[in-house]
């Protein structure tokens, strides 16, 4: 992936708000503070948008969503026709639509009880007859017993659209800055007041940490625990095919996305693999909800990386970080969950015809317990603000993010309640200025 800016910008003295990571959050966040008029320096520690920004399905969709989540996603939804709209690039967005199929009669009763629940929002969304399904997905097998169907979804593609942003954001005036990490942050009278890298520090007033999986072993050198652990999961680009649906599919077994090259992307909902690390003993209990609805697709294991980069460290602001010895996570997919992925959604669209796997790719998402973003300023540190743990659906509701987190920085009236993404709504949250 390409550097962003070339060659390297320099590291500024000084600037309004540093915000920390280059992903779809941090890139958005960054962009909307400098159209406010701040002076902005965006760090990634690597490549912009190189982990699960540019790792996910693509889907920007409000079908589906945990009604918390659906204000700021609506919102997001508009944010998205904006910024693709400021841009030239060719990023394969548009408004083609998510369709959730129903296999048999309970999946079609749960798509219609989430139906149920968002009524209030006034979406497009509906229930589709087998019928009504078989017309949209142009076949009349009567394979699906229905669908639920949202036509005003998007999708864009993901190792496109967040570089384009953070191009637009350059020439706007943030100081985009790649391979150079956060190591902590300096405080005046209890205030934040710099961000140390590893390249020296920037002096600042307020920050954003939108750093992903990272976030939580960034702050825990602080003393900050939150309760967010890191998912592995895989996806895969097929070979070019006939297109069934212009958007988003999903299915049980197989979920797929066009793409613009002519191909698919594939992924599988909860086929994920919960890395056992020391933060997951600590907030073991808030999670059981979330393993207990996953643990049918899920896998927990305890491995290597119960020491990896995403583990257990500390350090001193004067000595090499995790996020240096580890510039971009890219762990390696399960290739066999891939092999069947692939052969079911050959299964459940006989149109695809003879497709093969292109790519495969691993990620690793940052969850939370409630699967609902952290948007908050951190304790302890006023200044420095969270805005993390997007739960694997983070594409479509990240610019969202990105505005609510800067608005939240600036003292300006949020575009919706922030309540709901407080830190203080977990009870395993704690940082070492609590009392013990």
């Amino acid at each position: 992936m390409a550097p962003v800016t070339n060659p390297p910008a320099p590291l500024p003295a000084s600037a309004d708000v540093v915000v920390i990571g280059g992903g779809i959050v941090g890139v958005t966040a960054a962009w909307f503070l400098a159209r406010d008029g701040f002076k902005v320096a965006l760090l990634e520690k690597g490549r912009i948008a190189a982990e699960q920004s540019s790792r996910n399905w693509g889907w920007i969709r409000k079908q589906g969503r945990d009604p918390i989540e659906l204000p700021l996603m609506i919102e997001s939804a508009r944010l998205w026709e904006e910024l693709a709209g400021d841009i030239g690039d060719e990023i394969g967005f548009g408004r083609h639509s998510t369709t959730y199929v129903a296999m048999n009669d309970d999946e079609l009763a749960e798509r219609a009880a989430w139906l149920e629940s968002a009524r209030d929002y006034q979406l497009d969304t509906r229930l589709l007859t087998a019928a009504e399904t078989d017309e949209l997905l142009g076949r009349d097998d009567r394979r699906f017993v229905g669908a639920l169907h949202t036509p005003s979804d998007m999708t864009a593609e993901p190792s496109l659209a967040v570089p384009a942003f953070a191009r637009q954001a350059a020439a706007e005036g943030v100081t985009v800055i790649e391979g150079c990490a956060a190591r902590g942050v300096e405080t005046t009278g209890g205030r934040l007041s710099g961000v140390v890298t590893e390249r020296g520090t920037i002096a600042c007033s307020a920050a954003i940490l939108g750093g992903g999986a990272w976030s939580r072993t960034f702050l825990e050198n602080l003393g900050v625990f939150i309760p967010q652990l890191a998912v592995r999961s895989q996806a895969c680009r097929t070979t070019p095919a006939p297109e069934i649906h212009p958007g988003g599919i999903g299915a049980t077994g197989a979920s797929l996305r066009r793409r613009l090259d002519g191909g698919y992307t594939l992924g599988r909902t909860n086929a994920s693999t919960f890395q056992i690390v020391p933060a997951a003993f600590r907030h073991f209990l808030t999670f059981v909800p979330t393993l207990r609805h996953r643990w049918g697709m899920a896998k927990i294991r305890i491995g290597p990386d119960f020491f990896g980069p995403l583990g257990h460290a500390r350090w001193t602001n004067d000595q090499a970080t995790p996020m240096e010895k580890v510039r971009i996570l890219d762990p390696e997919p399960d290739h066999k969950l891939l092999a069947d992925m692939l052969a079911t959604a050959k299964r459940l669209h006989p149109k695809l015809g003879d497709i093969r796997i292109a790519e495969s790719w691993g990620g690793m998402i940052d969850v939370t317990p409630d699967e609902v973003p952290i948007i908050d300023e951190t304790p302890g540190t006023p200044g420095l603000w969270i805005a993390t743990g997007l739960s694997g659906h983070g594409f479509g509701i990240g610019p969202g993010v990105g505005r609510l987190a800067s608005q939240r920085l600036m003292g300006r009236t949020p575009v919706v309640d922030p309540d709901p993404f407080r830190l203080s709504r977990f009870s395993s949250f704690r940082h070492l200025g609590d009392a013990q």
